[in-house]
């Protein structure tokens, strides 16, 4: 295409490779890890896009991923940003079929936080046109993760356990257990979440800064038989939450909210009663699931945001040119998503 400029603004990464810190995805200046640049425009290879960035989120991941706490190297002068959505403008050999189109994507090697965005094309899903730009950039992250996780849950009976439950994806996970007919018990912070989860499909709700949260949760436990636990905190509660839980269950970290290293006390568990720790990530879900189960995934994933039995709650609506500056303060916010605008 002929319109497209040969340099881009883009908020980019000022550190390379990982920190050897975990100190949780709290940050109080963007500058610490950001800044500003003008980018030559990437351009798309084979089997890759190029994407005119419309709306692009700010998940928990983004923000450990700047401060070099993923499971990923930073790239220094790189742009920051996992998700968004956005027209494919420009298509490289084998990914022509996407010219056009608007899509979610997840980013590949160059970031969602800058004009345009380069990655692969199998990392794209087309997007309805009912479908939102504030639905589309937070389609595929807790989307995918809210089916795939559930799954898990459902193959080990009718209750699970869920923290973190008034984020995105936790409230994504009680609806979609309701639907299913699974009990979520969901663990929050606050005592004013308690109702609204209860409305969205939550079983039980309880309060992890109640005294007696952990009686309140063997009592539930003992009556439910939860198997899994989907946990986005992993600190020491969680841990005395799964010790609570029956024989044969499965605590699946997908998070690391807390900066709090868990210890284990219970090692008998794991002997005696068939316990097991495993992690969750959705590019190794992407990755080896059959491309006709992730089709499958990814229609229920639009069709529940087209009917609105799901929605993307977004807190702030915050301009590229100011995440720099403006991203600490509206991370304080916590009733919805950050979405980032060109």
């Amino acid at each position: 295409m002929t319109d497209l400029p040969e340099t881009m603004f883009a908020v980019t990464q000022t550190h390379d490779g990982y920190s050897g810190e975990a100190t949780g995805p709290v940050i109080e200046d963007a500058s610490d890890w950001l800044a500003e640049a003008e980018l030559p425009l990437p351009q798309a290879g084979p089997g890759q896009v190029l994407i005119r960035m419309r709306m692009a989120s700010v998940n928990p991941s983004d923000l450990h991923f700047i401060k070099g706490e993923y499971g990923q190297p930073r790239v220094k002068g790189a742009p920051a940003g996992f998700e968004g959505c956005g027209e494919v403008v420009a298509a490289g050999q084998g990914a022509e079929g996407l010219m056009g189109q608007r899509v979610a994507f997840v980013a590949a090697g160059s970031g969602a936080w800058a004009e345009y965005v380069v990655t692969q094309a199998q990392m794209c899903i087309p997007l309805r046109p009912d479908i939102s730009d504030e639905d589309g950039a937070a389609q595929i992250v807790n989307p995918l993760t809210a089916m795939a996780m559930v799954d898990i849950a459902r193959s080990d009976g009718d209750a699970f356990v869920l923290s973190a439950a008034t984020s995105q994806l936790g409230k994504l996970m009680c609806s979609l257990g309701r639907d299913l007919g699974l009990k979520p018990i969901a663990l929050v912070r606050r005592a004013e979440a308690v109702e609204p989860l209860k409305e969205l499909g939550a079983e039980a709700v309880l309060v992890t800064t109640d005294a007696d949260v952990i009686d309140q949760f063997a009592a539930i436990s003992k009556n439910l038989k939860p198997r899994v636990f989907l946990d986005a905190v992993s600190d020491q509660l969680s841990e005395q939450i799964f010790a609570a839980m029956p024989n044969k269950a499965r605590w699946v970290s997908y998070g690391k909210l807390s900066a709090e290293p868990p210890r284990l006390t219970q090692m008998g568990q794991f002997i005696f009663m068939g316990k097991r720790i495993e992690g969750f990530w959705l590019t190794q879900w992407m990755m080896s699931t059959p491309p006709a189960d992730q089709m499958r995934v990814v229609a229920e994933v639009q069709a529940r945001f087209a009917d609105g039995r799901w929605k993307t709650d977004v807190s702030t609506h915050l301009p590229l040119r100011e995440v720099v500056s403006g991203l600490a303060d509206a991370t304080k916010k916590t009733d919805g998503k950050i979405m980032i605008t060109p």
